[in-house]
């Protein structure tokens, strides 16, 4: 059960921010293992004042089409699993909607799986199904 938060500056089209969700999600679910309709990612825009970051971090030359990708995520991947999310989500995002690799942010939290309801007070991820 990823749960998806984006933030990246104003003013990119409807278009270009569907493909971002939908690449990240694609990802999730090719690298994660995550089923179909598990699907619950938001995005954010901020003005310019708003969004800030360091342009030359680790080396790393960032443009302002950064994207903030901060996925949360039941704590049960292998590293080799994580490296694959991240190599996929910049490979998806390059293809479509075009986001350059070094305008790729992600950070990946990790939750105990008691950490989550999906709706009506439940943990059901704590709570085996009978």
């Amino acid at each position: 059960m990823p749960l998806v938060h984006v933030s990246l500056r104003r003013g990119k089209p409807a278009p270009y921010r569907k493909a971002i969700l939908n690449g990240i999600y694609e990802a999730l679910r090719e690298t994660f293992d995550v089923p179909e309709d598990d699907r619950f990612l938001a995005l954010s825009e901020h003005s310019a004042d708003d969004f800030v970051y360091g342009a030359h971090y680790l080396g790393v030359a960032r443009s302002d089409d950064l994207l903030l990708v901060q996925i949360t995520v039941t704590n049960k991947r292998t590293i080799e699993q994580k490296k694959a999310l991240y190599r996929q989500i910049v490979a998806n995002l390059a293809d479509d909607p075009g986001v350059r690799p070094e305008d790729v942010f992600i950070n990946l939290v990790e939750v105990k799986a008691e950490n989550w309801s999906l709706g009506n007070g439940l943990a059901q991820y704590a709570d085996p199904i009978s």
